[in-house]
């Protein structure tokens, strides 16, 4: 494992005895176990946020889908009722931690992530249009062509007989994807998915260089474009805001283009890693998936509720008292969604730790909570199904006997709260 980030997060850690904080190393090494723990202490836990203010941590499945689902619990406590200063937001607190810039925090604040009803419903309708389930299947081809072309320089890459999975595969495939979607000019592509690393990272100073070279590389995109545009989704959006600027601010065009990007590729090459791990090291598993490839998007679920690569939600807000699993929520009080241990809760599923490709039944509504639920569920789910579905079925009929290239306990993750992301994945491809 790598170290914790030296950061003044770390800070925190510990000075509550008895309350699970986010910046705790033991959560951050072992969210399976240390969350499965609290979730086992009860439904609704007294916690801390990074920034060490108070939240309620919901452990359990059905809470957790509850929760998203009920528009009671708003994702801005500034913007909704609750009308909270900005500096006692914990998000804000937690940009001054980290050295945000003042002035670009519009661009993290405003985003469709952090919106509730009506600006959230207002601005997804503006790219669902773009990640319909008819768009991502008329997608599929080019989304395979791409997976082709990875699969075939993928020996080229080795070294000694090893090859980073990670590297080379699992993020060049949805950030090539998520770019042509967008567009976002190839050349610009591993820049980008240097600032989302430095994103993540939460190293203050890798955050102050990134960050605003990314704000200022989108505006400068947008510029170009607006002079030739195309039909990505960029132009797409810069069409709405010069039509009716009402629709769509200069700060959500640019917010836009962020978010998607960065979502759009740093989770599904996590899902594509943490899944091709999970597999090799489930040989009965993997097996069953080589004779029968029609399993795949029965295993994608599998994998994203095993080993998904987002255990938190962002916080909500109570915008009134709210009784929550026999626990009285106050409004204004700060709830933290526990993914991780939802999608291991004994109370919804049989023997939740063991790895079942065969769990969730074809066709059947969604049984877990890796994607998220409700007016939040997350908008690229399909595309980032599909894109798992193609790179994990590629990958295993190209390479059959591809295997680790180092134990299992050997692989190293990055140690950052609530996500689930290996720095590397060293395989042998035969």
């Amino acid at each position: 494992m790598s170290a914790l980030p030296r950061s003044p997060l770390t800070a925190h850690a510990g000075k509550h005895p008895g309350e699970p904080q986010l910046m705790d190393p033991a959560l951050i090494s072992d969210p399976y176990g240390g969350y499965g723990a609290l979730r086992e202490q009860g439904p609704v836990v007294r916690g801390r946020f990074m920034d060490d203010s108070p939240a309620w941590f919901v452990t359990r499945f059905e809470e957790v889908r509850q929760v998203l689902r009920d528009p009671r619990f708003a994702n801005n406590p500034v913007a909704s009722s609750l009308g909270t200063r900005p500096e006692d937001s914990p998000t804000v607190r937690l940009l001054d931690m980290l050295g945000f810039p003042e002035h670009l925090r519009v661009y993290l604040l405003g985003s469709i992530l952090n919106n509730d009803a009506p600006d959230h419903t207002r601005l997804r309708r503006l790219v669902t249009r773009a990640f319909t389930a008819r768009k991502i299947t008329n997608l599929r081809p080019r989304v395979e062509e791409i997976t082709d072309a990875l699969l075939d320089r993928l020996p080229e890459h080795a070294e000694d007989g090893v090859v980073d999975l990670i590297q080379h595969f699992a993020y060049p495939l949805p950030i090539t994807v998520i770019c042509e979607l967008v567009g976002i000019p190839e050349a610009d592509r591993p820049q980008w998915r240097q600032w989302g690393a430095d994103l993540v990272s939460l190293h203050p100073d890798r955050l102050s260089v990134s960050f605003p070279a990314m704000i200022d590389h989108i505006h400068e995109l947008i510029r170009e474009r607006r002079g030739a545009l195309t039909d990505d989704l960029l132009s797409e959006l810069i069409r709405t805001h010069d039509d009716d600027g009402g629709r769509l601010s200069d700060v959500e065009m640019v917010t836009m283009v962020l978010t998607l990007v960065l979502a759009g590729h740093e989770t599904t090459a996590h899902l594509i890693g943490n899944g091709t791990a999970a597999l090799l090291t489930h040989p009965g598993q993997l097996r069953l998936l080589k004779d029968d490839p029609a399993l795949l998007p029965r295993a994608v679920h599998e994998l994203m509720r095993w080993c998904g690569p987002v255990h938190l939600t962002q916080l909500r807000y109570a915008t009134e008292d709210v009784e929550l699993a026999g626990t009285r929520i106050r409004r204004g009080d700060a709830v933290q969604l526990i993914l991780v241990s939802a999608n291991h809760d004994p109370r919804h599923y049989t023997d939740p730790e063991r790895l079942d490709l065969t769990r969730h039944p074809a066709g059947h509504a969604e049984n877990h909570v890796g994607f998220g639920h409700g007016p939040h569920y997350c908008l690229g789910a399909t595309l980032a199904k599909q894109e798992g579905e193609v790179a994990l079925g590629k990958l295993l009929a190209r390479f059959p006997d591809i295997s680790l290239a180092v134990e299992p306990e050997h692989l190293e993750r990055a140690q950052v709260p609530g996500s689930w992301r290996l720095v590397s994945l060293p395989m042998r491809l035969n």
